[in-house]
Protein backbone atom coordinates (compact mmCIF):
# COMPACT_ATOMS: atom_id res chain seq x y z
CA UNK A 1 0.00 0.00 0.00
CA UNK A 2 1.47 3.56 -0.97
CA UNK A 3 1.71 6.28 1.58
CA UNK A 4 0.26 9.69 1.73
CA UNK A 5 1.58 13.10 1.86
CA UNK A 6 -0.51 14.78 4.92
CA UNK A 7 -0.33 18.34 3.35
CA UNK A 8 -1.01 17.61 -0.18
CA UNK A 9 -3.39 14.51 -0.04
CA UNK A 10 -0.65 12.92 -2.66
CA UNK A 11 0.09 9.43 -2.90
CA UNK A 12 3.87 8.86 -2.64
CA UNK A 13 5.72 6.71 -5.59
CA UNK A 14 5.67 3.18 -4.55
CA UNK A 15 9.22 1.58 -3.66
CA UNK A 16 10.72 -0.42 -5.60
CA UNK A 17 10.64 -3.22 -3.19
CA UNK A 18 6.84 -2.19 -3.09
CA UNK A 19 6.93 -2.94 -6.86
CA UNK A 20 8.65 -6.19 -6.47
CA UNK A 21 6.16 -6.79 -4.04
CA UNK A 22 3.04 -6.64 -5.96
CA UNK A 23 4.79 -7.80 -8.95
CA UNK A 24 4.91 -11.56 -7.24
CA UNK A 25 1.78 -11.04 -6.07
CA UNK A 26 0.09 -10.75 -9.10
CA UNK A 27 2.67 -13.81 -10.37
CA UNK A 28 1.42 -15.97 -7.45
CA UNK A 29 -2.41 -15.50 -8.63
CA UNK A 30 -1.71 -15.83 -12.22
CA UNK A 31 -0.11 -19.11 -11.60
CA UNK A 32 -2.97 -19.78 -8.78
CA UNK A 33 -5.49 -19.14 -11.94
CA UNK A 34 -3.45 -21.21 -14.47
CA UNK A 35 -3.89 -24.04 -12.16
CA UNK A 36 -7.77 -23.71 -12.01
CA UNK A 37 -10.36 -25.64 -13.91
CA UNK A 38 -12.62 -24.50 -16.41
CA UNK A 39 -15.44 -24.27 -14.13
CA UNK A 40 -13.62 -22.93 -11.44
CA UNK A 41 -12.55 -20.32 -13.58
CA UNK A 42 -16.59 -19.48 -14.81
CA UNK A 43 -17.15 -18.95 -11.26
CA UNK A 44 -14.60 -16.00 -10.79
CA UNK A 45 -14.79 -11.99 -12.55
CA UNK A 46 -12.17 -12.52 -15.01
CA UNK A 47 -12.37 -9.82 -17.68
CA UNK A 48 -13.05 -11.51 -20.90
CA UNK A 49 -9.95 -10.38 -22.83
CA UNK A 50 -7.62 -12.10 -19.68
CA UNK A 51 -8.99 -15.60 -20.16
CA UNK A 52 -7.43 -16.45 -23.53
CA UNK A 53 -4.23 -15.95 -21.95
CA UNK A 54 -4.99 -18.08 -19.09
CA UNK A 55 -5.96 -20.65 -21.67
CA UNK A 56 -2.92 -20.39 -23.94
CA UNK A 57 -0.72 -20.83 -20.15
CA UNK A 58 -2.61 -23.84 -19.84
CA UNK A 59 -1.97 -25.41 -22.93
CA UNK A 60 1.78 -25.11 -22.49
CA UNK A 61 3.22 -28.54 -21.22
CA UNK A 62 6.77 -27.42 -21.80
CA UNK A 63 8.12 -26.24 -17.96
CA UNK A 64 10.57 -22.80 -19.51
CA UNK A 65 7.92 -22.02 -22.26
CA UNK A 66 5.10 -22.48 -19.44
CA UNK A 67 7.08 -20.41 -16.72
CA UNK A 68 7.78 -17.57 -19.66
CA UNK A 69 3.74 -18.01 -20.39
CA UNK A 70 2.56 -17.15 -16.47
CA UNK A 71 5.23 -13.80 -16.82
CA UNK A 72 3.33 -12.99 -19.55
CA UNK A 73 0.09 -13.62 -18.13
CA UNK A 74 1.05 -11.59 -15.05
CA UNK A 75 2.53 -8.54 -17.09
CA UNK A 76 -1.08 -8.78 -18.14
CA UNK A 77 -2.91 -8.80 -15.29
CA UNK A 78 -0.59 -6.05 -14.06
CA UNK A 79 -2.23 -3.55 -16.88
CA UNK A 80 -5.55 -4.03 -14.90
CA UNK A 81 -7.25 -1.94 -11.86
CA UNK A 82 -6.52 -3.38 -8.51
CA UNK A 83 -9.97 -3.27 -7.72
CA UNK A 84 -10.37 -6.15 -10.34
CA UNK A 85 -7.95 -8.04 -9.24
CA UNK A 86 -8.77 -7.29 -5.45
CA UNK A 87 -12.31 -8.68 -6.76
CA UNK A 88 -10.54 -12.18 -8.49
CA UNK A 89 -8.79 -12.61 -5.28
CA UNK A 90 -12.04 -12.06 -2.97
CA UNK A 91 -14.00 -14.45 -5.35
CA UNK A 92 -11.12 -17.02 -4.95
CA UNK A 93 -11.10 -17.19 -1.31
CA UNK A 94 -15.01 -17.70 -1.44
CA UNK A 95 -14.59 -20.44 -3.73
CA UNK A 96 -12.07 -21.94 -1.60
CA UNK A 97 -13.59 -21.97 1.15
CA UNK A 98 -17.06 -23.69 -0.38
CA UNK A 99 -14.77 -26.61 -1.62
CA UNK A 100 -13.34 -26.88 1.98
CA UNK A 101 -16.29 -27.15 3.20
CA UNK A 102 -17.93 -29.70 0.74
CA UNK A 103 -14.43 -31.64 1.62
CA UNK A 104 -15.21 -31.48 5.51
CA UNK A 105 -19.02 -32.67 4.17
CA UNK A 106 -17.75 -35.84 2.75
CA UNK A 107 -15.06 -36.93 5.14
CA UNK A 108 -18.01 -36.75 7.90
CA UNK A 109 -20.38 -38.79 5.63
CA UNK A 110 -17.37 -41.23 4.81
CA UNK A 111 -16.59 -41.45 8.77
CA UNK A 112 -20.71 -41.67 9.23
CA UNK A 113 -20.67 -44.96 6.70
CA UNK A 114 -17.01 -46.56 8.38
CA UNK A 115 -19.08 -46.14 11.78
CA UNK A 116 -22.35 -48.05 10.09
CA UNK A 117 -19.82 -50.46 8.83
CA UNK A 118 -18.04 -50.95 12.20
CA UNK A 119 -18.35 -53.29 15.22
CA UNK A 120 -21.10 -50.38 16.73
CA UNK A 121 -22.71 -50.41 13.67
CA UNK A 122 -26.27 -50.35 15.25
CA UNK A 123 -25.47 -47.54 17.92
CA UNK A 124 -24.84 -45.66 14.47
CA UNK A 125 -27.82 -46.76 13.00
CA UNK A 126 -30.14 -45.39 16.09
CA UNK A 127 -28.16 -42.09 15.98
CA UNK A 128 -28.34 -42.31 12.20
CA UNK A 129 -32.25 -42.95 12.32
CA UNK A 130 -33.15 -40.79 15.34
CA UNK A 131 -31.53 -37.95 13.36
CA UNK A 132 -33.55 -38.54 10.05
CA UNK A 133 -36.68 -40.08 10.85
CA UNK A 134 -38.08 -39.59 7.39
CA UNK A 135 -35.02 -41.80 6.13
CA UNK A 136 -36.02 -45.21 4.64
CA UNK A 137 -34.55 -47.50 7.62
CA UNK A 138 -35.16 -51.19 5.60
CA UNK A 139 -32.98 -49.54 2.50
CA UNK A 140 -30.53 -48.60 4.66
CA UNK A 141 -30.06 -51.65 7.03
CA UNK A 142 -30.11 -53.64 3.75
CA UNK A 143 -27.50 -51.75 2.03
CA UNK A 144 -25.28 -51.93 5.17
CA UNK A 145 -26.00 -56.07 5.26
CA UNK A 146 -24.84 -56.29 1.52
CA UNK A 147 -21.99 -54.03 2.11
CA UNK A 148 -20.58 -56.51 4.76
CA UNK A 149 -21.83 -59.09 2.21
CA UNK A 150 -19.40 -57.53 -0.82
CA UNK A 151 -16.58 -57.26 1.96
CA UNK A 152 -16.54 -60.96 2.83
CA UNK A 153 -17.37 -62.15 -1.09
CA UNK A 154 -14.34 -59.74 -2.08
CA UNK A 155 -17.41 -58.27 -4.98
CA UNK A 156 -17.30 -55.14 -6.31
CA UNK A 157 -18.47 -52.58 -3.53
CA UNK A 158 -21.88 -51.67 -4.91
CA UNK A 159 -23.52 -51.23 -1.55
CA UNK A 160 -20.45 -49.44 -0.56
CA UNK A 161 -20.69 -46.92 -2.44
CA UNK A 162 -25.09 -47.05 -2.64
CA UNK A 163 -24.67 -46.19 0.80
CA UNK A 164 -22.27 -42.98 0.49
CA UNK A 165 -24.68 -41.95 -1.67
CA UNK A 166 -27.83 -42.45 0.55
CA UNK A 167 -25.97 -40.53 3.54
CA UNK A 168 -24.56 -38.08 1.26
CA UNK A 169 -29.07 -36.96 0.26
CA UNK A 170 -29.53 -36.68 4.12
CA UNK A 171 -27.01 -34.62 4.78
CA UNK A 172 -28.34 -32.42 2.09
CA UNK A 173 -31.41 -32.26 3.55
CA UNK A 174 -29.59 -30.92 6.68
CA UNK A 175 -27.95 -28.54 4.95
CA UNK A 176 -31.46 -27.43 2.99
CA UNK A 177 -33.02 -26.95 5.92
CA UNK A 178 -30.13 -25.14 7.95
CA UNK A 179 -30.11 -22.53 4.63
CA UNK A 180 -34.06 -22.30 4.89
CA UNK A 181 -33.71 -21.77 9.40
CA UNK A 182 -31.30 -18.83 8.10
CA UNK A 183 -34.05 -17.90 6.01
CA UNK A 184 -36.69 -17.45 7.88
CA UNK A 185 -34.83 -16.23 10.65
CA UNK A 186 -33.21 -13.49 8.30
CA UNK A 187 -36.63 -12.78 7.50
CA UNK A 188 -37.98 -11.95 11.02
CA UNK A 189 -34.67 -9.81 11.70
CA UNK A 190 -35.98 -7.86 8.55
CA UNK A 191 -39.62 -7.95 9.63
CA UNK A 192 -38.54 -6.46 13.47
CA UNK A 193 -36.23 -3.87 12.07
CA UNK A 194 -39.06 -2.68 9.39
CA UNK A 195 -41.81 -3.04 12.46
CA UNK A 196 -39.23 -0.46 15.12
CA UNK A 197 -38.45 2.07 11.98
CA UNK A 198 -42.54 2.25 11.72
CA UNK A 199 -42.73 2.96 15.24
CA UNK A 200 -40.27 4.89 15.40
CA UNK A 201 -42.10 7.66 12.64
CA UNK A 202 -45.74 6.86 14.17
Amino acid sequence: MRGRDDETGEFFSPSRSQQRRAALDVLELGEQLVAMTAAQLGRLPIPEGLMPHIRDTQRITSHGARKRQVAFLAKQMRKLDEDVLDAIRDAMSKDGEAARKETAAMHRIEALRDALLGDHGDDAMTELLAAHPEADRQHLRQLVRNAHEERKRNKPPRAFRELFRELKALHALDADAAHAAHAADAGEAADDAADLDDDAHA
